[in-house]
């Protein structure tokens, strides 16, 4: 295992629609693409999507395949799992697709303002025991918020109820705008191709039986940003790390 990952660490540091750039780096010389993707990478003028937390990058892929007039940039910090992505991308000769190699947390150094139409997040961690990692907090929010074109758009879908609710009560409380919204995606009777495409970890969770949560909702910039003040339940089959409990839902132990 450890041989195969040094392998596709390898690969991608060879591939050009992989980008990987460190904290390090991003304090001594400014990422060239900021502000220029279109111009200088996709070569056209179609809207960005922005896909954070992309693992193995199907979402992203799967997305460029059904919508060839937008552009789709995938950013995770786990090469390895990038790599599936990325492999396809390029044996499919799909034009319309990138990756950025990073920690999400850095997601300002390689946009300009308002450079982004969509974000999607998908099946992130909750973190339910700390509120600023959480992809969907008010700290990550204002991010992009700055971002995103002013009718910019955020998608996000979950398994996990926790982050669901705590998602829905940071919208209200920043009176934003809700497109979208069911806590069983699958029995909600929406038509849209999108459906089509799942996760490793959604396939997961639907084996399994648990409902797949998804809302769509508007991000105007706006600096302050509130943090709802709720008490939510703890997702009792993540309560003590992703990878564990993953297993044990695999076992039936959950």
């Amino acid at each position: 295992m450890r041989k195969n990952k040094l392998t596709k660490f390898a690969e991608i540091a060879t591939y050009k629609n992989v980008f990987e750039y460190t904290f390090q780096q991003l304090q001594t010389k400014t990422f060239l693409l900021k502000g220029k993707w279109r111009e200088e990478y996709f070569k056209n003028d179609n809207p960005i999507v922005l896909e954070l937390g992309c693992g193995k990058g199907e979402y992203t892929v799967g997305l460029a395949r059904f919508f060839p007039d937008k552009n789709f940039i995938g950013m995770d910090i786990k090469g390895a799992r990038m790599w599936t992505g990325a492999t396809d991308a390029i044996k499919n000769n799909l034009v319309n697709v990138a990756f950025v190699r990073t920690h999400i947390e850095l997601i300002a150094h390689f946009f300009d303002p308002k450079e982004i139409s969509e974000i999607w997040i998908t099946f992130p961690d909750p973190q339910m025991k700390k509120v600023n990692k959480r992809l969907t907090s008010c700290r990550f929010m204002k991010e992009y918020s700055k971002l995103l074109k002013d009718d910019g758009i955020i998608h996000l879908k979950t398994d996990s109820n926790f982050l669901y609710i705590y998602t829905k009560a940071m919208i209200e409380e920043n009176e934003l705008k809700v497109l979208f919204d069911t806590d069983d995606l699958y029995n909600s009777n929406i038509e849209d191709d999108i459906l089509s495409i799942q996760t490793f970890y959604e396939k997961q969770w639907i084996d399994k039986g648990l409902n797949i949560k998804y809302i769509k909702f508007m991000s105007p910039q706006k600096e302050n940003w509130i943090e709802p003040d709720i008490e939510i339940e703890q997702d009792s089959y993540r309560s003590f790390g992703r990878n564990q409990n993953l297993e044990s839902i695999k076992a039936g132990k959950y």
